[in-house]
């Protein structure tokens, strides 16, 4: 199999799987599917991944910049769409010089931001999040409305085999951001291939001057060559002069296709330094397929080495009166997930990536539209609450941000504490006993205590014990109180072990 065809079959199944791991909102793919977002490169950066930053350098240094073309999600979505474009217009490629003060100003750009703890810009910048950003917010919703239509049909046919889950815009800046990213690589790579790649993005930047001294790379074999140009003109990544018979390594992604275009086999994926003048006998075509066979293997080998339940919404009570939607409380701290330990740790770590929100099956997590936290992760209750034994978000992270935790060790992380709006609370407003959130609190830290001290048969409201309180949100979401609940969390700059 040649060197184009192995990695169109590997970058097809990375693609395929990291997609369908941000499209489930069941939570059964992360199990088998979630080391593909741990093996992306700044994932594993902000991880502090040693082993997966070491494979994919030496990956990088034996056969260039594969990673590029077969790992990253948002580098295969640009050759799918660059192909798409192909088919208008083929040979539509010309070699330029790369715009290398605008490539290392951005990876410097990055750089800084990390340092600096934006994670706004960050966001912006990590090819890795913008896929995850385009998927959740693009892709995942028109995955829910296909499986609503299929649980639509199987409901008819008495069958359980699907349930509906509701399909809404979790955050519209985000969306906006999420739809421009599409449009603007969608655009770039419809016209230019790999445009984005090798003038923006900074792991392509940093990855490619590691391309540079790799042990195998596409090269020219003079004697061969014509000058025909086809090599140059179906160089998705411009990196390719036919007529210097040269290739810049730093922009090569080593995807096969200048090989299998050459009609006089002038081009050759190997070691430069051991290019000889062939002597064209049945004996050496022979070798050559042999070499490339091995060539091929090893790149599979390498590659796989590296990789080493909403619920329905009710919209009606009993069928009789319609409930009003709530409405989030103005919250003074941002609550964030149980395992990012601050808001601080949240913000230096996180990429914006969306696997947490889209995996997060009681519609908790949503993208902060704040200025300087904008795509990261935020709590908010008002479709559900974090129940105590749900620990999806912490497993599915790869950054670090939110760090894996024990469902045990959930349940005593104080990551807000509940406060009590008693104008809003129904039985003063309205007279009618509730207590509904001291019932549901999974650690008893409300409990109902008289509106008036000293009268202990007064209408009984919801006092807070805020040193029991752990901020899971389960009485503001449970609060019958319309629009706006009697009790809702504030969250902490820092989370506490009780």
């Amino acid at each position: 199999m040649s060197l184009n065809k192995t990695r169109k079959l590997l970058a097809a199944v990375f693609f395929i799987l990291i997609t369908l791991l941000f499209l489930d909102f069941t939570g059964t793919l992360h199990h088998w599917l979630g080391w593909m977002a741990k093996v992306q490169f700044l994932p594993a950066v902000l991880a502090l991944n040693a082993v997966v930053i070491v494979a994919l350098v030496v990956l990088t240094l034996i056969f260039g910049r594969i990673y590029c073309s077969v790992i990253c999600p948002l580098g295969v979505m640009q050759d799918v769409i660059a192909w798409m474009a192909g088919k208008r217009k083929k040979n539509r490629y010309t070699y330029s010089p790369a715009v290398s003060w605008l490539r290392y100003l951005m990876l410097a750009v990055m750089v800084v931001a990390l340092i600096a703890g934006v994670g706004a810009l960050v966001s912006l910048l990590a090819p890795y999040s913008s896929f995850g950003r385009i998927a959740q917010n693009l892709f995942q919703p028109l995955w829910m409305l296909g499986n609503n239509v299929l649980a639509s049909i199987a409901e008819r046919m008495d069958s359980y085999s699907f349930y509906s889950v509701d399909v809404w815009i979790k955050s519209v800046p985000v969306f906006i951001i999420a739809a421009v990213t599409f449009v603007v690589i969608a655009v770039l790579a419809w016209r230019n291939g790999r445009t984005y790649c090798n003038t923006i993005c900074p792991v392509g930047t940093l990855l490619g001057f590691l391309a540079r001294f790799s042990l195998l790379k596409v090269y020219f074999v003079e004697e061969k060559c014509k000058n025909c140009s086809l090599c140059s003109k179906n160089c998705k990544a411009s990196c390719i002069d036919y007529k210097n018979q040269t290739v810049d390594y730093s922009r090569c992604v080593a995807c096969g296709k200048c090989i299998s275009k050459c009609k006089f086999g002038a081009l050759k994926y190997g070691r430069p330094a051991r290019v000889a003048a062939p002597v064209a006998t049945a004996d050496n075509q022979v070798q050559e397929q042999v070499d490339a066979s091995k060539r091929s293997f090893l790149l599979g080998v390498a590659l796989v080495t590296t990789a080493a339940i909403a619920q329905e919404k009710k919209t009606v009570d009993g069928g009789l009166a319609a409930i009003q939607e709530k409405v989030a409380p103005e919250r003074q701290t941002p609550i964030t997930p149980p395992g990012s330990w601050s808001a601080n740790n949240m913000a230096r770590r996180c990429t914006g990536c969306q696997l947490c929100v889209s995996e997060c099956p009681n519609q908790v997590l949503r993208p902060s539209a704040g200025l300087m936290t904008i795509m990261q992760p935020v709590m908010s209750y008002e479709r559900g609450y974090c129940r105590p034994e749900c620990t999806r978000c912490a497993d599915v992270c790869p950054t670090g941000a939110i760090q894996p935790i024990e469902r045990e060790e959930k349940q005593s992380i104080q990551i807000g504490h509940a406060v009590v709006i008693s104008k809003n609370c129904i039985p003063l407003r309205d007279g009618v006993d509730c207590g509904n959130c001291a019932r549901h609190c999974p650690v008893q830290a409300i409990e109902m205590v008289p509106s008036d001290p000293d009268d202990e048969t007064s209408v009984p409201i919801p006092a807070v014990n805020e040193q029991k309180c752990i901020g899971c949100g389960a009485c503001e979401n449970l609060c019958p109180a319309r629009p706006f609940s009697a009790i809702y969390v504030e969250g902490h700059e820092v989370h506490k072990q009780l």
